[in-house]
Formats: C-alpha cells, structure tokens, sequence
C-alpha cells in the first residue's frame, strides 16, 4: 500500500467531503482540513471563503483561532517539566502558583443572590488541572459559573486576563470530571517554573524543535492578512460574519486553555509529534503516559450551554465511553467513524477538531470558524472527513492486498 495511493485516493474524496461542507444548505462559510501520517501530510484541502460575502478563498495556510486545540500543546509544554524532574503531577498548584489557594468553592447563593462560599478541602494538584478534575468550568457551560461572574465582575475568559481566571470552584477538587479553565491555570504552572510567558516557553520548547513559525499568542503581519473572519450563526441559521471578533492581541495573558492561533498545517506538526512518539520534543514514555485514561473510574462527557451564542448543547459521540489523558480526549470504545478505542481527539470553540489515531499512525484536523460551538455543518464534516479517511484507507489496503493475492 504505497503513500501515493493513499494520497491519490484520499484527495479524491476528501475534497468532495469539504465541497459539500460549504455548497450544501446552511454549510460552512470556509474549511479547511489536513491529514497526515507518521511521515508527513497526506491530504491538505481548503474549501468556501475567508469571509462570507467576499471573494477571498480559504487556503491551506488560512490562520483561525484554535481556541481549546491550545490545550494539548500547553499541556506538552507541562510533561516537558515532569519528564525533566522540574514537577510532579501530584503536587500542589499552590506551590508554583499561589494566587489559586484563594479560590473558594461555591455552594450556591443565599436570597439576595450573593454566593456561599467556602474553603476547598483539598489542594488543587496539577494532575487535576490536566484532567479537569480540579473543580473549575466554563461560564458558557455553567449557570453557577456565569452567576459568580456577573455577581462578582470577574471578566469574560475570553479577556485574556489572569483576574478572568480567578474565579470559583463548581466542586470540591478531585470530585469529578468537568470541562474548564484548567489549563490556562497549567499555562500559569509553566511560566512560573520556566520563568518566562508561555508563549515564549512554546517557541522555544515546541516550535522550534518541530519548525512551527505559523503560530503564536499574538498574530504578526502575515497571520493577520491570512485570517479567516470569525462568522456566528443565528438560531434561524443564518450566517453573519463578525470580523471584529478577535482575541486580544499582545495579551495581558498567555491563555494556555485558548488563546493560540495558527495556520492548520502548523498544528498538523503537533499532531505527527505525537504520532512519533515525542519526536525530540517529548520522551516516547511521556507520550504513553499522556495517551492513556487518567480519570480512573471516572468519565468525560457532554456538555449543556448557557450561553447559546457561543456554543451549543453537545457530547461528542454519545453512548461511546470516554475518558480524559493530559490533555485529550480517549475514547475508551470504538468509534463509528472506523476510529480505534484508546485513541485520543478534542475540539476548539470555533468549531475546530482533530483526531490522533497513534494505533494506525494517523491524525486529522478539520478547522471552520464559526459559532456557536458544536454547529451542525461543521461538526457533520468533522465526521464525514474522518469517517472518509478510515473507508479509503480500508478500501485502498484491501484493494493492494487482493492484487497481492493475484
């Protein structure tokens, strides 16, 4: 089964799966897809426009904002340090990071509206930061969250401020699985420990060694041209494009759980390193280690907004047992798309996802930016793109090994 089939087939239909993504109704304004193997891309394919409304195209070197696709990388950055003896998992977040002792747990709010709070009785570790175990969430996806916000005037997570991060336990720590700011408090652990912005630890640790210059917390010049717009789609799905919709730019804070943005074929480096065992960026049994469920007997799961412009309610695959690694995704079953149990995926606000297959040496991001979160064309061609990718890669495998046989 030589690559150049693989290639050949894999563009045939995957430029019809992204094609589709943007002519059907209600489709995507613009997509762009990679595939890559443990040797190099496979499939790059772009389809739609940068902007509804315009006539730019969206290109493979299109840049989006990743949004929670940061995750993974600042929790790379992270096992860097436990591999080098610099931290443990175990330890506490206290130690590195003080200001997270003062965060209380809620325990509702009295009559006038006011919060109950009280101390945690247990330290936050790492380890609970990097399963989403530590108590924190996402005030899009709380109502308890978005209430102490408003009560409190902690600013929007999307401020890129630490102030926006400093705000309140859902649970006592080590409770339970629950999506939140946790890594952007790891991105904390990491510059505290390196001594410089995470952002400077990324490209000194991560992007150099893998030649990633696309990508970065503030755009230069070039990603600023090569943008896509960010478009919000209305309860009677219409599109609008809102081109003013950027994360701050030269952050006061280096959001480890967000705040990335990148061209696709930059984060598909990522996504081979982790293919490749590491790849001179990490030691093969750290990739081990951040590949397998670390929730014990506990699951990850869907999702309820509360905020429905910015996201959708939504589960990835339900009814498919999932847990959590450091920091991704594992699905402990099968999936429908022809995806291994054990594997590992996750997703960012705009409707971006990505799959790491390390049991077949394959790994694919599909990128669209839009909102809100979990959107019925983007997510669709998330799943027919890699549900595409295991049919031809079945398909040209047993067509080679019939010729074989003959």
């Amino acid at each position: 089964m030589t690559r150049e089939k693989i290639k050949s087939a894999l563009k045939n239909t995957l430029d019809q799966v992204l094609a589709n993504s943007v002519s059907r109704a209600g489709g995507a304004p613009g997509v762009v897809a990679m595939i890559t193997d443990r040797e190099g891309n496979i499939y790059e394919g772009a389809a739609g426009v940068r902007e509804l409304g315009k006539n730019t195209p969206m290109t493979t070197d299109t840049v989006c904002a990743l949004f929670s696709t940061t995750k993974a990388i600042t929790g790379a950055a992270l096992m860097q340090l436990v591999q080098e003896g610099k931290v443990g998992l175990d330890d506490p977040v206290k130690k590195y990071v003080p200001e997270i002792a003062e965060i209380m747990v809620l325990e509702g709010f009295d009559a006038e509206g006011q919060p109950k709070l009280r101390p945690p009785k247990t330290d936050i570790t790492i380890k609970m930061l990097m399963l989403h175990t530590a108590g924190f969430g996402y005030d899009f996806f709380s109502e308890e969250d978005r209430k102490y916000r408003e009560v409190k005037e902690v600013p929007s997570i999307l401020s890129s401020t630490f102030d926006s991060i400093k705000n309140v336990l859902l649970f006592e720590p080590g409770e339970r699985w629950n999506y939140g700011a946790n890594i952007d408090w790891v991105g904390k652990v990491v510059e505290a420990v390196r001594g410089k912005r995470l952002g400077e630890v990324m490209a000194e640790y991560i992007f150099a060694p893998l030649g990633m210059t696309d990508i970065g917390f503030t755009l230069t010049p070039s990603m600023m041209e090569r943008r896509a717009t960010m478009h919000s789609r209305e309860k009677d799905g219409k599109i609008t494009p809102v081109p003013d919709f950027m994360l701050p730019q030269s952050p006061e804070m280096d959001m480890g759980g967000h705040g990335l943005y990148a061209s696709v074929g930059e984060y598909m480096k990522f996504i081979r390193m982790i293919l490749n065992d590491g790849e001179g960026v990490l030691d093969p049994q750290t990739v081990e280690q951040m590949s397998k469920n670390g929730l014990d007997s506990l699951k990850s799961g869907g999702w309820l907004t509360c905020n429905p412009s910015l996201s959708n309610d939504g589960e990835f695959f339900p009814g498919v047992l999932k847990s959590w690694s450091y920091t991704f995704q594992v699905n402990d079953e099968p999936i429908p798309t022809g995806r291994p149990a054990g594997q590992l995926m996750w997703a960012g606000l705009a409707n971006l996802f990505y799959w790491i297959d390390r049991e077949n040496g394959i790994g694919g991001f599909v990128a669209t930016q839009i909102l809100p979160f979990q959107d019925v064309a983007s997510y669709l061609t998330f799943i027919e793109l890699e549900s595409a990718v295991y049919s031809t890669l079945n398909r040209v495998k047993s067509d080679s090994l019939q010729k074989v046989e003959i």
